[in-house]
């Protein structure tokens, strides 16, 4: 190998440049990101709703050892619990060698994705077809749902309180359902609407069935055969779901993506791409130093609202019921906490270049990214981490030589988001924004790099640690 250039020598030096972690793992890590993911992708397949992954959790963690944790018990250090906060999120706690009053270390990640909500009085039918009345969940792009093969879950509560869950579409010899769209020779009309509106909200039926009931004529027979089906399958009649809660999420698993199959694609990478090297790097930490917490959350998606939204009080809460067995305020645990935000970012697309500031951008296959400030325009609606803690989480990453980057959520005035950074953030503990970078997201199917996957587990796992 030809000597470096004192040049050459002082850029290594002196430069910031990201790494692709097929050049800084050996074959023997990219193997344990591969191996990873197969069971992060099983993850996705059985979790498909918030519900569903909040399930999946708790069944998990109990095999971990997790148990419910009971308010004014005192713990010692390595015992395990778990909060199942309404069925819809869940909080995991492994206690350290350390007093509450040095803080805790937060993962927070969030279990809910961008779909279709049946409305509360769905079902009609309009020319013998049976369609689903929606409200779309989340930022989407309502012109990607059409013909997308759909599968329904969710649950419903029946007039006498009982409640039976629904799951179909998913599994070989299951029906799945669809919303329409127009032929491309009828749709000049359509093609001149602004892209916003090329699907309206109204427009987003779920077609259902068209067979009627028996061989007499008369009205609604198509529905009323949809109801029988139900009745029969379910025990449950139309008024039923005034109480339900039944999603439209897309039927396709979770595959390997590429001819190197270096990338997954799936629908509900965000953010259970993050959600997932969480909880698995909370069960990884035996016995830390400081108190970990892993907050798998709902209501991201529309703003952290309702009680199992961040916007709550219910991550407060838990952890004033940690301290008060010890005469600890909640308030004085989180001034001392940190917090790494779980969530993805706009991973860098050459096809749409143009909306992406380069050097500030994250890639796919260069690591976990630290996104040190979300929201918009002039930083509005985030929490912009400091320089301290940036600082320890660059440690922490480094000293476990966990492949990282930073980057932005698309150029300054392009656009934005933002997570849960700021909610956790102003109870008082310190937060940055670190998570996967993704292409298409909030689409019905995206795309993940397998080692950026395995690089947020071992992120979460030093941070914990560190």
């Amino acid at each position: 190998m030809p000597k470096k250039t004192e040049a050459e020598a002082l850029k290594e030096k002196l430069f910031y440049e990201r790494k692709h972690a097929s050049y800084v793992c050996d074959e023997k890590e990219i193997k344990k990101a591969d191996d990873y993911c197969r069971e992060y992708m099983n993850f996705l397949n059985t979790g498909r709703t918030e519900r569903e992954a909040a399930e999946y959790i708790i069944k998990a963690a109990e095999k971990q050892g997790f148990v419910p944790f009971e308010k004014n018990k005192k713990y010692k250090a390595g015992d395990k619990v778990y909060s199942d906060i309404r069925g819809k999120s869940v909080i995991l706690c492994t206690f350290g060698k350390k007093s509450l009053k040095e803080g805790v270390r937060i993962l927070a990640a969030h279990i809910d994705s961008p779909r279709l909500d049946l409305k509360p009085n769905p079902l009609y039918e309009e020319d013998d077809l049976a369609l689903f009345k929606t409200h779309y969940y989340g930022g989407i792009k309502k012109y990607q749902w059409p013909t997308v093969p759909l599968a329904l879950h969710g649950v419903v509560f029946r007039k006498d309180g009982s409640c039976v869950t629904v799951r179909v579409g998913d599994e070989p010899g299951d029906p799945c359902f669809v919303v329409t769209d127009l032929l491309p020779h009828l749709d000049r009309q359509q093609a001149d609407r602004p892209m916003t509106k090329v699907i309206k909200g109204e427009e987003l039926n779920i077609l259902v069935g068209s067979r009627p009931f028996g061989k007499e004529k008369g009205d609604n027979l198509v529905k009323l055969n949809i109801l029988k089906i139900l009745n029969e399958k379910y025990g449950i009649t139309e008024e039923d779901f005034l109480s339900a809660e039944l999603e439209a999420v897309p039927v396709f698993p979770a595959v390997d993506l590429g001819f190197d199959r270096s990338m997954i694609g799936s629908y509900g990478h965000d953010d259970r791409v993050c959600a997932y090297p969480s909880f698995t790097a909370q069960f990884a930490v035996k016995k830390p130093a400081y108190t970990c917490l892993t907050v798998l959350t709902d209501k991201e998606e529309t703003g952290s609202d309702g009680n199992t939204g961040l916007q709550s009080a219910y991550l407060k809460h838990f952890i004033s019921d940690l301290g008060e067995p010890y005469a600890i305020p909640g308030r004085d645990i989180l001034r001392a906490s940190s917090c790494l935000s779980a969530d993805v970012n706009a991973g860098y697309d050459p096809t749409f270049a143009s909306v992406y500031e380069k050097k500030n951008a994250a890639f796919l296959n260069k690591g976990i990214v630290l996104t040190k400030y979300t929201g918009s325009g002039g930083k509005g609606g985030t929490n912009d981490a400091n320089a301290e803690f940036v600082s320890l989480v660059r440690q922490a990453f480094d000293k476990a030589n966990v492949v990282w980057q930073t980057g932005e959520l698309g150029k300054v005035d392009e656009g934005g988001g933002g997570t849960v950074a700021k909610y956790v953030a102003n109870l008082g503990a310190q937060v940055v924004d670190v998570g996967v970078p993704v292409l298409s997201m909030h689409a019905p199917f995206e795309t993940v790099a397998k080692s950026d996957v395995y690089m947020a587990f071992k992120g979460f796992k030093a941070f914990l640690e560190f």
